[in-house]
């Protein structure tokens, strides 16, 4: 049986880490709520540029329709970009997004694809680089607050990989901030662009002309909507990551006050006994004098 003293060392051991967790877990809260708003700030013009795409991608066919919308007619070269944060403490937000990523990996691989990969977040990095990697062809910081920057950055190297003619297929792995306790891992394809989910513009029964043609427009707004959607899942795992990691340490806080409960009545019983002990000798030795 450990000594009172250990006992002691180990209580006041756990309530440092009490402190810690408790801290941690209201600097999370605060953070939580701007990283919420961002997200849900940027589904609004998110939601409308797939929208818009939507209603001219509908109008676009044959040989003259740009090549990140219906892609090169191939699925053998696969670009996976999983998107994590980079510090952890968070419970299973990462691991859930990775396990995501590695099932996926694994699936192409079992079908004989050639699958590269592109992180953002270090846990990404650290986590798959065991398994895949030779297969990561760039890394990207997620940063405390997401940058736009960053994910222009990642955008185009997406395009200049698929411009080069290295890569076929692009899709994104990320964690979807649903509300305070639920974050979804979410698949989505950027290339070739998947427009069918999106609800087109009501155009309440009038015809557009565009200048330029639809295609042209399209030429543009493809490059700009890697960006948007790589922008947009940083900000989701931002706010993911701030409610998971608030849970977390609440959780934690609430498991180091019952094991102080539990140490402080096991030390109030320890030392009960050997009081009771002491007096017991203390007797014995006065009745036998």
């Amino acid at each position: 049986m450990a000594s009172l003293k250990e006992m002691r060392n180990r209580i006041g051991s756990v309530k440092a880490t009490q402190k810690i967790t408790k801290a941690m877990q209201m600097v999370a809260a605060a953070k939580l709520r701007r990283a919420q708003d961002n997200a849900q700030n940027a589904r609004p013009y998110a939601n409308r540029m797939a929208s818009v795409i939507a209603n001219l991608a509908a109008g676009v066919s044959g040989d003259g329709a740009p090549k990140l919308l219906v892609g090169t007619g191939s699925d053998v070269r696969q670009l996976v970009i999983v998107a994590t944060s980079d510090r952890g403490l968070a419970g299973g937000f990462n691991s859930s997004i990775v396990r995501m990523a590695r099932d996926r990996i694994n699936r192409l691989l079992a079908e004989g694809r050639d699958v590269r990969l592109i992180t953002i977040g270090k846990k990404a990095r650290e986590q798959l680089r065991r398994q895949y990697g030779d297969r990561i062809v760039e890394s990207y910081e997620a940063g405390g607050n997401p940058s736009l920057a960053t994910a222009q950055d990642v955008a185009a190297r997406v395009a200049a990989l698929f411009d080069a003619g290295e890569i076929d297929v692009v899709s994104l792995l990320f964690s979807q901030f649903k509300s305070v306790v639920v974050q979804t891992p979410t698949f989505v394809q950027l290339i070739p662009a998947q427009v069918s989910g999106a609800d087109p513009v009501d155009l309440k029964g009038a015809g557009y002309e565009y200048e330029p043609d639809a295609e042209g427009i399209l030429e543009t707004l493809l490059p700009r909507n890697l960006t948007v959607q790589v922008f947009s899942a940083m900000l989701e795992n931002q706010a993911g990551f701030y409610a998971a990691q608030m849970a977390a340490m609440d959780n934690a806080t609430r498991n180091a006050g019952d094991m102080i409960a539990s140490l402080t009545l096991q030390y109030n019983r320890s030392r009960q006994a050997q009081i009771t002990k002491e007096l017991i000798e203390i007797i014995s030795g006065a009745e036998a004098l």
